[in-house]
């Protein structure tokens, strides 16, 4: 599983890396938010554009409290119930906002919470499915979810390993060979020495699968490490404004910043090359004036032998090089050489 794929789009291992823009429930129930959230999503470079699909009567009790960065960003006396009711998109509204990704280019995804929700999105004919970090746990969801054989993106905030592999496992079994991890901090904003970006590679090593980095945290400092740190995936919350009502526009990216995070994810993904250990273009171009050869330190008459008082290490690095200095001690000239001559191979007798 060191890659899958969204349709024709390969995630993980040798594959750029994918930028999901999380517009979540950032329409406010009001589809032409939605519809400008994709299109500036696009416009941004993003991957992918998320939304949220729920009905709240499957997900919460009526009386069941915000959590706590909901109380301040809402209203504290209102219900998460009737929150999240406002919030609710229709199988008639994912319809459109799925053929207006289709229309600017933009993968849709979504985040199913419910069986009900997994069967409409089916229906939509979405590539895959992501699971919310509140659902990590939820193993009965994500065995149906598994049954689908699409690819499945699990963000993995709140759990220990124990549950993750639990999670895995729930996956895997009924043969779905398609699962991404993301890494989470479920806090908004989450506090950046919580972000744990050393947890990529441990579940990496662990899963061998994508790994990507769900980000909670403010601005986009903490998602380009996390590139650099091996993540594939980079989800982020996406916002026309962060000054809109609703739960997650606070801890959310404007347009500017989410161009932003692209540009800079581009850059470090070219930063990181192939991870092969060799010179570069550029640098093979300087190498010979750079490096050193062996030089004589004095003249140094034919069929003299060469001691090491007789050579030195100079510039440029046109000649033997200094790793074949013990091969040239000892040995005789094969003709004069000059003071201050870079000693080449014709230089030296060899037999």
């Amino acid at each position: 599983m060191e890659q899958i794929a969204l349709g024709d789009r390969l995630v993980g291992r040798n594959a750029p890396v994918l930028i999901v823009a999380e517009a979540g429930v950032n329409h406010n129930g009001d589809i032409n938010l939605a519809l400008e959230l994709i299109d500036s999503a696009a416009q941004a470079g993003a991957d992918v554009v998320k939304f949220q699909s729920f009905t709240a009567e499957d997900i919460v009790t009526p009386t069941a409290p915000k959590a706590g960065y909901q109380r301040v960003t809402t209203d504290s006396s209102e219900s998460q119930f009737k929150m999240l009711k406002r919030l609710e998109l229709s199988e008639e509204v994912h319809a459109e906002l799925r053929k207006h990704c289709d229309s600017k280019g933009i993968i849709f995804l979504s985040t199913p919470y419910s069986r009900s929700n997994v069967d409409m999105l089916e229906r939509q004919g979405v590539l895959g499915f992501k699971i919310s970090s509140s659902d990590t746990t939820n193993l009965p969801l994500l065995d149906y979810v598994a049954r689908k054989g699409k690819a499945v993106l699990l963000s993995t905030g709140m759990c220990d390993m124990q549950e993750v592999r639990a999670a895995v496992n729930a996956l895997c079994e009924p043969g779905l060979q398609q699962v991404a991890l993301l890494h989470c901090t479920s806090e908004y904003p989450a506090p950046l020495d919580e972000s744990n970006l050393r947890a990529i590679k441990t579940m990496g090593d662990e899963f061998h699968c994508p790994v990507g980095f769900s980000d909670h945290t403010s601005g986009t400092c903490a998602a380009a490490w996390a590139v650099a740190a091996g993540a594939c995936i980079i989800e982020k919350h996406f916002t026309l404004d962060r000054n809109l009502p609703g739960p997650d526009h606070q801890a959310s990216l404007e347009p500017n910043e989410m161009s932003e995070l692209v540009r800079v994810i581009r850059q470090v993904e070219r930063s990181l090359g192939d991870g092969q250990k060799r010179p570069t273009p550029s640098e093979l171009r300087n190498k010979q004036f750079m490096q050193r050869s062996l030089v004589a330190r004095r003249a140094i008459a034919a069929a003299e032998k060469i001691e090491a008082e007789a050579i030195t290490c100079k510039r440029p690095g046109i000649g033997l090089p200094p790793r074949c200095w013990n091969d040239v001690v000892g040995r005789r000239a094969a003709r004069p050489i000059a003071a201050d001559e870079v000693i080449t191979m014709d230089a030296i007798l060899w037999e």
